[in-house]
């Protein structure tokens, strides 16, 4: 079948960057090796890009003047550079109207000549940012594709962290919907992608052009060949993100206590934010100094050299959408125990991992002790799941596994392809408590 000519916007695109820049950059780069991709992007990203691959046929740099120095500001001096910010994301919704609305004067012309088969937004994931660009396509009969979009997982109350996290803009989260061309973007869409099943779960409206494909993958070349050796010394264990309250690092150190304590566990935590201090001094008061170790932000080809040294990803965050680190452990053969929520709920299942139920403090600890205290029991069980976690990443969380099941979704708005009905959830999630 003859390539697709797609227009890619991700604003958000940077090949050595983590997090959703990342997401955009291997999203479009798997669909570029069968496409003819234009990509677009904000501008401060296309020099990366262009020393990374030649595999686009244009890369289209957005710069947003004045505008781009006044968000760099606020970012760094009131948002203190939390990128994770639901009131940061709120502040960029005019920063990114203008990024559309530039796009759309610099590739008018192209569009309006027929240079273009379809349009497809990969990023911002954000679906309270809409997309203007959704609504001028449909004007010029141009299917335009949305996603994956990831977002709107209610906080779990029943945990601390929570409440330490939530920020006072959560309770106005509806209000994005009477915002200008928030509506209209789903409405003009030809097919949205969503990112997990609790966000499919919140469009369900939309079913008929609603389809679900994680968020995240991984390159082939990055997953595996060959599975672990068996070891008998401590469980050799990780946490990899930043150090934000929901991210639930604290419940980690917490499960793996007792075997910190025997002697049976090492544990290493990749990744720097504003709790850092208080976990050093919890774990200075348990005197465990020697055997947790605090690496602070590392660069991502760090992380995937600590997590080849590494058994078990100890990763119970109570409110993740994407959850790429999963898949970055799972390639390589690092068994996963995370929380049953969001996009780690969707991606983990027993076979290769532990899914702990959301509760409260005391129960997901429990649960995490028990999970982890059966990992260094049965060794042969830990290379066991070891294994599979490599089968399954291989075979369902590629980039390119990826990249084929968005063709699906943009061959048949074109026509060209059957309905993708393969493309829905197994099963919807568990709400929060």
């Amino acid at each position: 079948m003859t390539s697709l000519r797609l227009l890619i916007l991700a604003e958000l695109n940077h090949p050595e960057w983590v997090s959703v820049p990342r997401v955009g950059f291997e999203h479009s780069f798997a669909l570029a090796k069968d496409h003819r991709v234009t990509l677009v992007t904000h501008a401060q990203n296309t020099q990366a890009i262009e020393a990374k691959t030649q595999r686009f046929v244009r890369v289209v740099g957005i710069d947003l003047g004045w505008l781009d120095r006044v968000y760099a500001w606020c970012f760094r001096v009131l948002f203190k550079g939390d990128f994770g910010s639901q009131a940061l994301t709120a502040f960029r919704y005019p920063f990114y109207l203008y990024f559309e609305f530039k796009a759309w004067r610099a590739l008018k012309k192209e569009i309006e000549a027929g240079a273009f088969d379809a349009v497809l937004r990969l990023t911002p994931v954000s679906p309270v940012l809409p997309s203007p660009i959704a609504v001028w396509c449909r004007k010029r009969k141009l299917p335009f594709v949305l996603g994956p979009i990831n977002g709107g997982l209610p906080w779990p109350l029943a945990y601390q962290q929570a409440q330490k996290q939530k920020e006072w803009i959560s309770g106005l989260r509806r209000l994005h919907e009477h915002f200008p061309y928030a509506a209209q973007t789903y409405d003009a869409a030809a097919a949205i992608i969503v990112g997990s099943s609790q966000t499919y779960q919140s469009y369900q409206a939309l079913h008929e052009k609603l389809f679900f494909i994680p968020e995240n993958g991984m390159r082939s070349e990055q997953i595996a060949s060959a599975p672990r050796a068996l070891h008998e010394g401590p469980l050799r264990l990780i946490f990899v993100g930043r150090l934000v309250p929901f991210k639930a690092c604290d419940l980690a150190l917490r499960a793996a206590a007792p075997l910190l304590k025997a002697g049976r566990a090492q544990f290493t935590i990749l990744g720097d934010g504003p709790e850092r201090t208080a976990l050093e001094a919890w774990v200075a008061e348990q005197g465990l100094q020697d055997r947790v170790r605090f690496t602070g932000t590392v660069a991502f080809a760090d992380v995937l050299e600590q997590l080849k040294v590494s058994d078990a990803l100890v990763f119970p965050s109570i409110r993740e959408f994407g959850g790429g680190v999963v898949f970055e452990a799972m390639a390589l053969g690092v068994v996963p125990l995370v929380s049953d929520y969001g996009g780690p709920g969707d991606t983990v299942d027993a076979s290769f991992g532990f899914k702990i139920p959301l509760s409260d403090e005391s129960g997901s600890c429990s649960a995490l002790s028990l999970a982890l205290q059966k990992l260094d029991e049965d060794r042969h069980l830990l290379a066991s799941l070891s294994r599979q976690a490599i089968a399954h990443c291989r075979e369902h969380l590629s980039w390119e596994g990826k990249a084929q099941k968005t063709t699906a979704v943009l061959r048949w708005v074109l026509g060209q392809g059957p309905y993708p009905a393969e493309l829905k959830p197994a099963q919807t999630r568990p709400s929060a408590q």
